[in-house]
């Protein structure tokens, strides 16, 4: 599950011309430290739930890689 989401994650940076990351750590936050903004938020959504089949956004907006797997443990 990580290494997926690291995936989504790093094609998101790159298609914004950021570096790939070769780890992501529960404690980061998707904007301050991945550099998203809603735009990319919205697309991490998509890629998500085509991989997981889960809305991660449905309950709300979730700010850190953390709550991203903490919804993906759920299902």
């Amino acid at each position: 599950m990580n290494q997926k989401l690291l995936e989504i994650i790093n094609s998101i940076r790159v298609a914004k011309g950021f570096g790939i990351l070769q780890e992501i750590n529960p404690s980061d936050h998707l904007r301050n430290d991945l550099g998203f903004d809603s735009f990319d938020l919205a697309e991490l959504t998509v890629h998500i739930e085509d991989a997981f089949n889960v809305d991660v956004f449905e309950n709300g907006i979730v700010n850190t890689v953390e709550e991203i797997l903490e919804i993906l443990k759920k299902q």
